[in-house]
């Protein structure tokens, strides 16, 4: 679950603080035309001087051009590597630093088409490229949406309706299932719809529920993978993580939350390489400066949310468990993408720092970010800045591998080649 500050700007109108996202300027303007009189013979824009961060494990390239033509990185590579076609559009980066847009692997947004087009716009704002929804999609827009994509927006990916035990009081969007029958047929379902992945929830919400036990999660990951599904579960306990990677499951949308985590179920990961683990990291509960969203955020949200962010010594302990945990998990090599959960469309760059703060590198942390966040999607063609991959990446003003809170200073934002209007 995503930090006290997060949740509190849920409850806020959003109306308003996108009303102000075309306020927030932009220090680089669009590729200049060619000069009058000038013939244009080609449609592509020819990028130059910015450092590169690729998105995957290469080092950075230093003073690079790239040129992206219909969308799409046609050519990088260093100045006198490139050949870029005449008469294309230039445009000068020197001094900034060009990484690809944030994945974001975890949400819940909004339902009505209307309000998850502003979601998915204001998660273009902050360089977020693609978010998937996590089980509490019931209805048809999400995946209406899914397939026409929005411009000037993130991509949209869905698992529809999660399945859970009864939770009378909360949320009814999931499948609640009692039976094997029941979940296999809400597996069915859900495939008929082709979602993207399968929720489950397995946890008893501090002893308030039944927990979905392995006799019903256990067919379920059985029907998703025998319709090519795989399988993420929300989790609490130690206990739960080691008895679902016995099950089969593919992802954890948390981290292990309980107590730290043990040998066992590090010899468990280790049987199952292609697990991933989206740790959604919890408020650190310490005092944070929030005035890098001023220009984003109406005034009184973004007072709100600072005089939200103080110091608080029992999140301390809970993020401590699980900073721990995610710190082993990213030494021994386990699969790490970015998740923010809820509908905060700024929490990734939370996330990413408190990645860090946990032990994990800014290299590292901007890996599970991108290419790693659009591998566990299924996006092929993004989430690396390279030749043939959409041309979806940041501009920054810093440079986020000497400090990852450098992913917030966003000088523009680009979607397949085209300037985002923030």
């Amino acid at each position: 679950m995503r930090s006290v500050v997060a949740r509190l700007h849920s409850t806020v109108t959003m109306v308003g603080a996108f009303v102000l996202l075309s306020a927030s300027a932009c220090s680089i303007q669009g590729p200049a035309a060619p000069p009058a009189g000038t013939a244009q013979t080609s449609t592509a824009t020819v990028f130059e001087g910015a450092r590169v961060i690729h998105g995957d494990a290469r080092p950075p390239l230093e003073r690079a051009t790239f040129v992206v033509d219909g969308g799409r990185i046609s050519q990088i590579g260093s100045a006198d590597q490139v050949r870029a076609p005449g008469g294309v559009r230039r445009a000068d980066l020197t001094g900034k630093t060009v990484m690809p847009t944030i994945i974001d692997t975890h949400t819940h947004l909004s339902q009505t088409r209307e309000a998850l087009t502003t979601d998915l716009r204001r998660r273009a704002h902050y360089g977020v490229s693609a978010a998937m929804s996590l089980g509490q999609d019931n209805t048809d827009v999400p995946f209406q949406v899914r397939v026409e994509p929005i411009p000037g927006a993130a991509l949209f990916r869905t698992a529809g309706r999660g399945i859970t035990m009864p939770e009378p009081g909360r949320t009814e969007a999931p499948y609640w299932i009692t039976t094997e029958a029941e979940g296999r047929k809400a597996v069915q379902e859900l495939a008929a719809k082709k979602v993207d992945i399968v929720k489950i929830w397995v946890d008893d919400r501090d002893g308030k529920f039944k927990k979905l036990p392995r006799s019903l999660y256990g067919p379920i990951i059985d029907e998703a993978h025998k319709a090519g599904l795989r399988v993420t579960a929300h989790i609490f306990n130690l206990s739960d993580a080691k008895e679902l990677l016995r099950a089969g499951v593919d992802a954890f949308a948390h981290g292990i939350r309980d107590v730290d985590v043990d040998d066992e179920v590090m010899a468990l990961f280790k049987e199952r390489p292609r697990v991933v683990v989206v740790p959604n990291l919890p408020d650190r509960g310490v005092a944070t400066d929030m005035s890098w969203l001023r220009g984003s955020l109406p005034d009184e949200e973004l007072t709100k949310l600072q005089q939200a962010a103080v110091d608080r010594p029992e999140a301390q302990k809970a993020f401590g468990i699980q900073a721990r945990n995610l710190a082993r998990l990213a030494q021994a090599g386990v699969r790490i993408a970015l998740g923010s959960d809820g509908n905060t469309p700024w929490a990734p760059h939370v996330e990413m720092a408190d990645m860090v703060a946990s032990g994990m590198t800014a290299a590292q942390v901007i890996v599970a970010a991108t290419s790693a966040g659009a591998e566990f999607m299924g996006l092929t063609d993004a989430g690396v800045l390279d030749v043939g991959k959409r041309a979806d990446f940041i501009v920054l003003d810093a440079n986020p591998l000497e400090a990852v809170t450098n992913t917030r200073r966003i000088s523009s934002v680009y979607l397949q080649g085209t300037m985002v209007d923030r």
